[in-house]
């Protein structure tokens, strides 16, 4: 299409197949060119936590049928309303109605109508399982991520003081989710969060939402039954990210915290925000990282839970030490050891945090001693958590892995490469992609070395688990 230097069109003659009548009409009427439709958007957007960056190139494709992905399609609403001083909507500037876009943009959002939640997560579940071909890439959004942290310490703040609540051992439908939830935690510990993800998924869907959309429930139970469909939730999330599926990853863990909030368990929801931290500080955005930590951690504060803001902090430690923040980094992880140290126990703890324990905590300090660099103490600890989590293979893996970079570290080429072999082995009984990241970071670091013949055995020995060299 000819266009102005503005952006506007000019003599567009026959309007290609599939063209938005709806919205050049709009955009004609509101005397709005390409460019300045597009940086308002990103302006609106980046109001809202969203960053984006479209072009007049961006505005041509939407004229030619291209539908926007995510909230797009509202923020051009929003912009097109304010230049022509009356409300249009998205429908009305020719874009798909909501509930028509790919569950995957639907996902992202945190959702008041707890319906919509359910429908989501229901539709999520069974395209994930039965129609992945349509998925196709589903990325991860760090953007995305300030929507449901601000909506849940809204809820945070409105809602009242949640309590305990332990599960009931009635043979009901809470106590049969949690013992499916025990069953794939011991299959995840064991063999990797991506060889047990499609049964999680799978029971989600079709059996536990079904659940939460009957009516009748007695409240207390009701409650508990989204606390631990929450859990399972998260647990899709966890499985997802270990799998590689990042984005799905992310858009079951914000589904998880809207459960949550019916589930009113702080616990809980600290625990998702601690997934999340996890995630993005893992896929390159550490300082939201540190922000959904600390979400968690004013989430989880007086839920009488040490364990779960001693997880919470290691959290935040691992996003300052993405950073290199040394000062920030110490302190994170004093807190976590102080709140280690305030715990009675597993048995006097949220059912969701008894799996923390003082190797946890080891093995995430030696991921943040070896991003600072400190490769004594990232030795010690990993060393350690070898020993500890022998049946905990995805640990084990990991933190062999941060062991051989920590000899590395020292110039110990032949320790570095023996440790990492032990990883490499490991692998073989793990399904986990958050373990071969691990050991791809060790890889990165032989550069330097790769002349020598026990480096260069080793990256071909490692191909077909790690992938070839980048």
């Amino acid at each position: 299409m000819a266009t102005v230097s503005d952006g506007r069109p000019r003599n567009p003659g026959k309007a290609p197949a599939g063209a938005n009548k709806a919205l050049a009409a709009a955009l004609g009427e509101a005397g709005c060119s390409y460019a300045s439709l597009a940086l308002r958007v990103n302006e609106l957007g980046r109001r809202q936590g969203t960053e984006s960056n479209y072009d007049k190139a961006s505005v041509t494709r939407w004229l030619n049928g291209q539908q926007p992905r995510g909230s797009t399609p509202e923020l051009i609403a929003a912009v097109l309303s304010e230049r022509l001083g009356l409300p249009v909507s998205p429908t009305d500037l020719g874009f798909l109605p909501e509930q028509q876009r790919p569950v995957v943009g639907r996902a992202l959002a945190y959702r008041e109508d707890l319906a919509d939640t359910l429908h989501i997560l229901a539709e999520l579940g069974s395209t994930d399982i039965a129609r992945r071909t349509l998925l196709g890439t589903v990325p991860f959004v760090a953007g995305a991520l300030l929507n449901p942290q601000r909506e849940w310490l809204l809820w945070l703040v409105e809602s009242p003081e949640a309590v305990r609540l332990d599960p009931v051992t009635d043979g009901g439908p809470v106590e049969q989710v949690h013992a499916m939830i025990g069953m794939f935690d011991q299959m995840d510990n064991h063999f990797g969060g991506g060889g047990v993800r499609t049964s999680i998924v799978h029971y989600l869907c079709t059996e536990v939402v079904p659940m939460l959309q009957r009516r009748g429930t007695p409240p207390y139970q009701q409650r508990l039954l989204f606390a631990a469909a929450a859990r399972l939730a998260a647990m899709a999330g966890w499985s997802s990210y270990d799998a590689g599926e990042y984005g799905l990853a992310q858009r079951y863990m914000i589904q998880a915290l809207r459960l949550c909030a019916e589930g009113r368990d702080r616990v809980l929801g600290g625990q998702i925000l601690a997934g999340l931290s996890h995630l993005a500080t893992g896929l390159g955005s550490p300082d939201e990282g540190v922000a959904l930590a600390r979400a968690g951690i004013a989430t989880a504060k007086d839920s009488g839970s040490p364990l779960g803001l001693m997880r919470l902090y290691a959290m935040a430690a691992r996003g300052h030490a993405a950073r290199n923040r040394v000062e920030e980094t110490t302190e994170a992880l004093r807190q976590a050891e102080r709140h280690l140290d305030a715990s009675r126990g597993a048995a006097q703890e949220s059912v969701w945090v008894r799996y923390l324990d003082h190797h946890y905590l080891q093995a995430e300090s030696a991921l943040c001693f070896r991003d600072l660099g400190l490769a004594a103490q990232a030795e010690r600890t990993a060393g350690e958590s070898v020993v500890a989590n022998a049946d905990r293979r995805r640990r084990q893996a990991i933190s062999r892995s941060v062991l051989a970079t920590a000899h590395l570290q020292q110039n110990r080429l032949d320790e570095a490469i023996g440790t990492a072999t032990e990883a490499l082995n490991a692998l073989s009984t793990v399904h986990s992609e958050r373990s071969v990241q691990a050991l791809r970071d060790f890889r990165t670091r032989l550069a330097p070395s790769r002349h020598e013949p026990l480096v260069q055995e080793f990256e071909r020995r490692s191909r077909p688990v790690l992938g070839a060299v980048a």
